[in-house]
């Protein structure tokens, strides 16, 4: 599995002009499912997301809270374009897990994430959607987490 985590003030998403979801600041994640993830990899997805300490305490100490330690809240996003490879200029998804198995599949993460933390606090898109999703960057902060069992360099190979 692949995240493009940014932490937020604020996030939302619209599908045709209407809002889904939205939260206030936490974490904004952009989910990518590889062809070949298990829930091995949701497990490994669920645990750095809701410890990794990317957010400051009361005393002004940077990188000392993680998402729970806060109380924030989550919005996950499915971005299936986030295991392309470069064929020349085109892009090719034939990494990305099929949408068949990735609704599924991450429906299972979205419960066991809900399951690790407040369910309340863990909001999504519309799988499968054109969406309109809004932030506003908190630092910014962003990072890329990838499954150890995944290859990182899946995301932009070129041939």
């Amino acid at each position: 599995m692949r995240a493009v985590v940014q932490r937020v003030k604020g996030a939302s998403v619209k599908v045709d002009g209407e809002l889904i979801s939205s939260v206030g600041p936490g974490l904004c994640v952009l989910v990518g499912i590889h062809k070949s993830d298990t829930k091995k990899d949701i497990d490994w997805l669920v645990n750095k997301l809701l410890t990794l300490k990317l957010f400051g305490d009361e005393g002004g100490k940077r990188w000392s809270k993680n998402v729970v330690d806060s109380g924030h809240e989550i919005l996950c996003v499915s971005q299936f374009t986030l295991y392309y490879s470069l064929k020349g200029t085109k892009l090719d998804f034939h990494n990305a897990m099929p949408a068949t198995q990735s609704q599924p599949f991450y429906e299972d993460f979205l419960s066991s994430l809900r399951t690790a933390y407040l369910p309340d606090r863990i909001k999504d898109g519309k799988f499968g959607a054109m969406m309109d999703v809004s932030l506003i960057n908190d630092g910014p902060v962003t990072i890329q987490l990838d499954s150890p069992t995944q290859p990182t360099a899946t995301s932009g190979d070129i041939s």
